[in-house]
């Protein structure tokens, strides 16, 4: 009686203890089109675990979240290389075991070898997807893409644009002014003088401006309602529009355009750091890339997904021309003086 009641016992502590097991959660603050449900769920299915996303409509949003303490609260961030390399060197993201990432190595050169996310010789990101910002349009307003910035400020287009509310409107308008010439890098170290130009350039675009958009999502719906004609954007919404079938078109004007290199890193204060990293195994893998793609139209880090593309969606994302594609995009680098930046166009954003 005695052995009955103590197994029955064991197998009632035993129960409890299955039953209080939670299933992990891996907590994501991503850029929007990261945590798709059609490739996380294998993920989630894979590991018994379940993805919880947030999306970030800046990189300015991410670094404050986490320098407000918010780093324990995510665990797998998506910096783009305007930040990325801050955020390493502030200690707010663990280093990574490259050991554990085996397909690392099949991530292209052109983006591994960047300092971005190396400190001390230490690894802090994986590169997972990288694009321009390009100009998005409506074709029934313009047949012809547009070829220069400059329509943003054509008077006809009287609160039919839109802006995204980043510095990266700063930089279009720096390049507007020819500052990009013959540096490029100076889009992200402006002078004073420079940056009120940039300024009084964009208060003259203001009458011109609907909405300012933060999310792809809101940009996607302002040109579905047919309340803009053009914005910089990403080719995310071109993606979203043509599958609603919205009569939409992409380019990169003559004056170029700036872009990103979006790495994934595992923040310091994650308490998932062994699922963390396996999600990041598993995103840079070419089949998950391929998928990401497929979501986003954003080019991916790992060049063997292309052996998985059509050759339209090869050539649609310049797989077949990436040296060339990538001289049009000016990719976003550490900015020294973003305080200053952010500033600038918050002046911008308050000025009636």
């Amino acid at each position: 009686m005695i052995r009955r009641g103590a197994v029955l016992l064991f197998l009632a502590a035993l129960c409890l203890t299955s039953c209080s097991k939670k299933t992990p959660t891996l907590n994501l603050l991503v850029w929007e089109g990261y945590a798709d449900p059609s490739y996380v769920k294998q993920f989630e299915e894979q590991h018994h675990c379940k993805v919880s996303a947030s999306y970030m409509g800046s990189s300015d949003e991410l670094v404050a979240k986490l320098r407000g303490g918010s780093s324990g609260t995510y665990d797998v961030i998506s910096p783009s290389s305007d930040v990325a390399a801050s955020i390493a060197g502030a200690g707010l993201a663990a280093p990574l075991d490259l050991s554990k990432l085996p397909t690392y190595a099949q991530l292209s050169p052109q983006l591994t070898s960047l300092p971005l996310v190396r400190v001390g010789g230490r690894v802090y990101g994986v590169p997972f997807m990288w694009g321009p910002n390009p100009m998005i349009y409506d074709t029934t307003v313009f047949p012809k893409p547009p070829g220069s910035w400059e329509v943003f400020w054509d008077p006809k287009y009287r609160s039919k644009i839109s802006a995204w509310d980043d510095l990266s409107t700063l930089y279009m308008a720096a390049q507007l002014l020819g500052y990009d010439k013959p540096d490029p890098s100076q889009l992200y170290n402006l002078s004073d003088e420079q940056l009120d130009a940039v300024k009084k350039k964009l208060l003259e675009l203001k009458p011109n401006i609907r909405k300012m958009w933060s999310t792809g999502g809101e940009l996607t719906n302002l040109f579905q309602n047919h309340e803009v004609v053009a914005a910089m954007g990403w080719p995310l919404m071109t993606n979203q529009l043509r599958k609603l079938n919205f009569p939409v078109g992409e380019t990169i004007p003559q004056e170029n355009t700036t872009g990103w290199i979006d790495h994934l890193m595992i923040t310091a204060g994650s308490e998932n750091k062994e699922l963390a990293t396996d999600f990041l195994e598993f995103m840079i893998a070419a089949d998950t890339q391929k998928s990401v793609s497929d979501v986003t139209g954003y080019t991916p880090a790992n060049p063997q997904a292309a052996h998985l593309m059509t050759s339209e969606q090869v050539k649609s994302l310049h797989l077949d021309d990436v040296d060339n594609y990538q001289r049009r995009i000016y990719f976003w680098q550490n900015v020294p003086r973003r305080a200053r930046y952010i500033e600038v166009w918050n002046e911008v954003k308050a000025t009636q």
